[in-house]
């Protein structure tokens, strides 16, 4: 993608322990090579929209095209509402003859699907010390996995201090996987005892981090069902207990979407904002499977920007989001 981590975070300026720039050539290769990536990840979509607009290159944009156009986006999991006023734009502008043929609707399509994606304040502030990252999400959207790498690239590429937190007590596994993630990074790593009351095992956690001068605490809680209301509910008292040791925390809530799951994602982060504040979302699987609009009806529906995506397995198939190379990789 066009960012690097270092542009995903927003910093105090000279704080010790920075990482230093990674040289041009290196940078430029790694973005190329995951354009690339995300490109043929999105390839179904891609081929799907392209059908319809190259369909319009040598004739008249007219109705059908707006209509055809209209089920290609709506394929593609870019969900009706944003749909609808994605396609009334094009149509508004084609009127005034600013769209003429396949390429300018092709060209301004990636401009609007790009500025639809780009909602609030899709960088993560690191300057409150600890910062306290709090992970939520459905089962099985790859939480657990997304946070260990998300530590990793914290502590190893860019030098921070992390500490990472099991507050899912009820799995096991995901504590033990999440273990060996603190170990790879580097990280401290605090659990509880099986079955112990999550909000304690956070309330530890956070206060590790205080003692010890971390500069990142992650909370990794359970993964939950959006219509798990009791569980739901258990996630706001998680905030709250955090709150209490420091009181404008957790200063960023991440919620994992598992891209392939379409619409359902929608109504899962809408849910998930109703019971806490969700600052942004880290988009799982994109791996070719996934439409990949969903991460654009989310944005455009709900105001939550992406600020991560998931496009594999390996640690740096985690990648900050970026606007411009996501709409291009799902149009171009």
């Amino acid at each position: 993608m066009a960012r690097e981590w270092e542009d995903l975070f927003i910093t105090a300026a000279g704080a010790a322990g920075a990482a230093p720039a990674t040289a041009e050539p290196v940078v430029a290769e790694r973005r190329r090579g995951m354009f690339a990536r995300l490109r043929e990840n999105l390839r179904k979509t891609r081929q799907a929209l392209g059908a319809e607009i190259q369909a319009t290159l040598f004739e008249e944009v007219d109705d059908e095209t707006w209509e055809r156009l209209e089920e290609a986006l709506i394929y593609a999991d870019v969900g009706a509402r944003t749909t609808a006023q994605v396609v009334g734009q094009l149509e508004r502008e084609a009127t005034e003859g600013g769209i003429t043929g396949g390429e300018a609707l092709s060209a301004r399509l990636t401009e609007l699907l790009a500025g639809i994606a780009r909602v609030g304040e899709d960088r993560i502030d690191l300057r409150a010390k600890p910062t306290v990252i709090l992970m939520a999400g459905v089962n099985g959207t790859g939480k657990t996995t997304t946070t260990g790498k998300l530590a990793h690239h914290l502590s190893r590429q860019l030098g921070h201090r992390v500490v990472l937190v099991a507050a899912d007590t009820f799995r096991a596994a995901a504590v033990e996987q999440l273990e060996l993630w603190a170990q790879r990074a580097g990280a401290e790593f605090v659990r509880g005892p099986a079955g112990t009351d999550p909000g304690s095992v956070a309330f530890d956690g956070v206060r590790t981090g205080l003692e010890t001068g971390a500069d990142v605490v992650i909370v990794d809680t359970a993964g939950r069902l959006h219509t798990q209301d009791d569980l739901m509910g258990e996630l706001t008292k998680i905030r709250r207990v955090i709150g209490k040791q420091i009181p404008e925390a957790p200063h960023e809530t991440l919620l994992t979407v598992d891209a392939t799951t379409g619409q359902n994602g929608l109504r899962q982060a809408q849910l998930f904002a109703q019971a806490i504040e969700v600052d942004g979302l880290v988009l799982t699987k994109l791996d070719g499977t996934a439409k990949g609009g969903i991460a654009l009806a989310i944005a455009g529906e709900l105001g939550i920007p992406v600020k991560l995506i998931g496009v594999g397995e390996q640690l740096d198939d985690l990648r900050p989001f970026d606007a411009e190379d996501f709409a291009r990789a799902l149009i171009s």
